[in-house]
């Protein structure tokens, strides 16, 4: 057995690794368990800064001897107090782009724990969660009885990038702002992104994104 534990951006985050990504791992007796940094004291989810993350991974790290420490963060609004965060935002590859900041945010945090490096797998998703709904456009439009009236601009949009990990960065093109933008009734993040990626499939979206999968098939390494 295997404990996994998720460091989430928010609550959708959250949700969509406690009904989505952990069920897919159960089987190979790896168990995923999402968790949100307090960023006050009677709040939890977004707000991650180094200084949080690594406060966290420390204490997560050492009360729990045997788990694996994990991150889903967006790579959208991350803080510029992460390690290589200049360096990588002078890089036009957006997988490019996210490697470096993993390798340096992996380095920082086994350094700061001391804990063994393969403890800990830094993952930073390309641009955001809703990136990934851009998966199954069709899957996605079925969320809610009135969005296949939207169909064709949702298609619009995934057609215009090579994947769904490069809709743009910026804050009137990330990809919730477009679904924001394109849906009525409005696109409500920990309502509809769970249900949606349930819909679409966790298999569709490794497909579909290549940064997302090989995050997916280290969690599945761990079995071996």
């Amino acid at each position: 057995m295997v404990e996994v534990i998720v460091f989430a951006e928010g609550q959708t985050e959250e949700q969509f690794i406690k009904r989505v990504v952990a069920p897919a791992l159960r089987h190979l007796s790896i168990f995923v368990k999402p968790q949100l940094l307090a960023t006050s004291r009677d709040a939890r989810g977004g707000d991650v800064s180094l200084d949080r993350l690594k406060f966290n991974a420390r204490n997560t790290l050492r009360q729990q001897p045997q788990a694996i420490l994990t991150t889903l963060l967006d790579l959208y609004g991350l803080k510029g107090d992460f390690p290589a965060y200049a360096e990588a935002m002078q890089q036009q590859d957006v997988y490019l782009r996210c490697t470096l900041l993993q390798t340096a945010l992996h380095a920082e945090i086994v350094a700061h724990v001391g804990c063994r490096p393969e403890r800990f797998i830094a993952h930073i998703q390309p641009y955001e969660f809703e990136g990934l709904l851009f998966s199954d456009v069709t899957a996605l439009a079925g969320s809610e009885p009135q969005w296949s009236r939207y169909l064709a601009q949702l298609q619009e949009v995934r057609a215009a990038f090579p994947t769904p990990e490069h809709i743009n960065n910026s804050f009137e093109t990330k990809p919730s702002k477009r679904l924001d933008n394109i849906l009525t009734p409005n696109y409500h993040k920990t309502r509809h992104g769970p249900l949606a990626a349930e819909r679409i499939t966790l298999a569709c979206m490794e497909r579909e994104c290549v940064h997302f999968a090989t995050w997916l098939e280290k969690l599945r390494g761990l079995a071996r």
